[in-house]
């Protein structure tokens, strides 16, 4: 193998790379909002300048999303998550849909098959959560982590790994009508009664219904 010349790293591709670690560790969650620019300028005692080429690197990766008058947020944590956003930003919500159908109708299984008394204590957590959720806001984020604790409740890291990287994207597919809401906390009050009884066909059928629901939830959102 021919050896090539090293390669110095500048301060940009440092900086960057330290916030890239901020995102791989979860500090900076999927959907958080970044330190504005003084504040990293401050933190990391560097330039201006250093701080916006670092973050326009992790932007172009996909990693951030600068949102015009509202900062910068986290859209993923892994290259894998970002070529996953820019492929389901070209689809719309019904393939989007099916595909978060077919995963979730797999977790499910699984889950009802695996889960252990912790996962039931925070399942159950989760569902009371969902149920005293306000605003739309509210409730998109306790619906998500409901579904994703679900999926936690498989034990498989691929699929927990792979569903963590849809996150912003199974949140573009939940818009619940005001006048759906209560089949749709029925409908998950069913989903984790039957994961806990372990009654893998029956949760599976749940999945389908709710699937269902959030295909009328959508088309009354896009009329």
């Amino acid at each position: 193998m021919k050896l090539q010349k090293a390669t110095r790293v500048t301060l940009t591709e440092q900086i960057a790379a330290q916030l890239d670690q901020l995102i791989q560790s979860g500090e900076w969650a999927v959907g958080q909002r970044i330190p504005a620019e003084p504040e990293l300028v401050e933190q990391l005692g560097v330039s201006r300048n250093t701080v916006r080429e670092a973050v326009k690197a992790l932007i172009h990766a996909g990693l951030l999303e600068a949102r015009q008058g509202d900062g910068t947020y986290v859209c993923s944590k892994s290259d894998l998550g970002a070529a996953l956003n820019r492929r389901f930003k070209k689809s719309d919500l019904m393939e989007i849909l099916e595909v978060r159908y077919a995963l979730e109708r797999e977790a499910v299984r699984l889950a009802a098959e695996r889960r252990t008394e912790e996962d039931i204590e925070y399942l159950q957590q989760c569902l009371m959560n969902h149920k005293d959720a306000g605003g739309k806001p509210e409730y998109v984020e306790v619906d998500l982590e409901l579904h994703k604790a679900i999926v936690q409740a498989t034990h498989n890291s691929i699929l927990i790994d792979l569903y963590e990287h849809m996150t912003e994207t199974v949140k573009a597919t939940i818009h619940p009508a005001s006048e759906l809401q209560h089949q749709h906390d029925e409908i998950h009050a069913d989903l984790v009664k039957y994961i806990v009884e372990q009654n893998v066909d029956a949760a599976v059928d749940t999945v389908h219904r709710l699937i269902q629901l959030s295909m009328s939830d959508i088309q009354m959102h896009l009329m």
